[in-house]
């Protein structure tokens, strides 16, 4: 076998089997090897964005990683907005870069380029394959790097001489993942001692620790000491619905985050990180908790989350038979009327179908969406981690992906959706059960804001033409039409709940364009 066969045989003896890929010449020996890999599933994307944003929505939710495959430093350079969103979300994925041949790079070929360099901020391990020989070892090294806690960007560059040479050394083990580690018993009670000061705590929790049955135990402890849950603004994935304890999270605008958080003394972060905002404002704080909130940690992100509240509602003595605060099921009734976000989300709450993936790039106009979809049946929400635009479309792709059985909402803004609109492509290729809702403002809307949030005032004809998305207007249906992905426009709150009731009762993908 040559050094592409060790890599494909490594990556599935890993766990390995799903390879998101946009490959060229370099990596032509590691295509002809998948084709020898039938275990392997190989999934094409029109651009490297859409790629890496797919491997983040599978890790997201298979909690393993993809592989990437891409096109030396430019292909990577191409998937580095995506790879930073995936970093965010500590979401576990393993980038193969193909490179020049060794012999070759000496020449500067056009496409010449100092890879590690732009794999650096992003990546949390890098690793170059000196030859074939070295390959197997090398990417047992990149599948364990990736699968560490909580999850990390492992990128591994592969010559392309490196891929065709023969090779006779054994493949490598990859070694199981570690266990998380656990928190110091002093974490625990410097934690319990916290909340029974009397004074108003707040667990701020992220990671795993918003998954169900972590949840079910902040709950309880939340039910029996009077502590607030919060979860941090952006969160890779949190299991919502009816009959699951619900948290909030940190609003995006700083008026509303400071508001939310004024009255706390004392912030307990599991998982999470203490709240800032999102940029700088003239006049307004970076740090969103009061001067006065004294901030600690129960657990890192890496962390096992569940055993460390598990541990703390031991140390506070709350039993199993505290029983937590959720929501009933409840659907409200369709909207009728003029399309607004409000009317969109609350199709959505009415309509969907139990154990959906929602994965939210819906940005200003889905940002209320949390308030109508508190008493929905049980669902993933999946969200923009690293404010890279142009994660929604690959995100769900990805989602799909990883759980071929649920239904995937996926909630785009035209703007943001423009950036990988190639991911429809791989959605109808690929027959996902995908229904994607465009929110068609025709503008930049959260820019719009923006702009008076920083004090620049309201825009004049310039400013306009760089938030606004007119002359000509995007026309979605088209676009959804062109990539294969079937599609209609809603322009009322009744012709949005008939298409959306529709595209839910059928599999694959499809498209609803909700003019706004």
């Amino acid at each position: 076998m040559n050094g592409a066969d060790a890599l494909c045989d490594t990556l599935l003896a890993g766990g390995v089997d799903t390879c998101f890929a946009n490959p060229g010449t370099s990596e032509m020996h590691f295509v002809a090897a998948l084709d020898r890999k039938p275990r392997m599933r190989c999934v094409l994307g029109l651009f490297e964005g859409v790629v890496t944003g797919a491997a983040d929505g599978y890790a997201r939710m298979a909690g393993k990683p993809a592989a990437t495959l891409l096109h030396l430093g430019p292909g990577l350079a191409n998937g580095l907005a995506n790879l930073h969103n995936a970093k965010r979300a500590r979401s576990p994925v393993v980038n193969i870069v193909g490179e020049h041949a060794t012999y070759h790079i000496e020449h500067d070929a056009p496409l010449t380029t100092d890879i590690e360099s732009l794999a650096r901020p992003m990546s949390d391990w890098i690793g170059r394959v000196e030859g074939a020989d070295d390959v197997s070892r090398d990417a047992a090294r990149a599948i364990q790097a990736a699968q560490t806690a909580p999850g990390r960007i492992a990128t591994l560059i592969l010559p392309a001489d490196a891929a065709w040479t023969e090779t006779r050394a054994p493949l490598s083990e990859v070694p199981p993942a570690a266990a998380r580690a656990r928190v110091s018993q002093q974490q625990v009670r410097d934690a319990a001692a916290a909340i029974r000061s009397g004074k108003r705590t707040t667990l701020m929790l992220s990671g795993v620790a918003l998954r169900a049955n972590a949840l079910e135990v902040a709950g309880r402890i939340a039910k029996a000491t009077g502590v607030r849950l919060l979860a941090q603004q952006s969160n890779a994935r949190m299991e919502r619905g009816a009959g699951r304890v619900e948290v909030e999270r940190v609003p995006y605008p700083v008026d509303q985050a400071l508001a939310a958080l004024k009255d706390i003394e004392q912030l307990i972060l599991v998982g999470a990180k203490a709240p800032v905002a999102f940029f700088a404002y003239p006049g307004k704080p970076s740090v969103m908790t009061p001067a006065n909130c004294s901030i600690m940690r129960l657990a890192q992100p890496a962390d096992d989350l569940l055993h460390a509240l598990q541990w703390l509602a031991e140390e506070l003595d709350v039993g199993p038979g505290v029983r937590p605060d959720v929501p009933e099921l409840q659907r409200p009734a369709l909207a009728v009327g003029a399309l607004t976000p409000a009317a969109v989300a609350t199709a959505l709450a009415a309509l969907m179908p139990e154990n959906a993936i929602v994965c939210d790039e819906s940005v200003t106009s889905g940002r209320n969406l949390f308030q109508f979809t508190r008493t929905v049946p049980h669902h993933d929400y999946l969200q923009l981690t690293g404010g890279a635009i142009g994660e929604g479309l690959p995100m769900a792709t990805g989602a799909a992906i990883a759980c071929p059985q649920r239904k995937v909402i996926s909630l785009e803004a035209d703007g943001s959706g423009m950036y990988t609109l190639q991911a429809l492509w791989t959605q109808a290729r690929e027959a996902l059960d995908v229904v994607t809702v465009v929110f068609a403002n025709r503008s930049y809307a959260i820019l719009r804001g923006e702009l008076r949030g920083v004090g620049a005032g309201e825009p004049g004809v310039n400013a306009s033409r760089m938030l606004d998305l007119d002359q000509p207007a995007l026309q979605w249906t088209k676009l959804a039409a062109g990539m294969g992905v079937e599609a209609v426009r809603a322009t009322t709150a009744e012709e949005f709940s008939r298409a959306l009731k529709a595209a839910l009762s059928r599999k694959g993908p499809f498209l609803i364009e909700a003019v706004l």
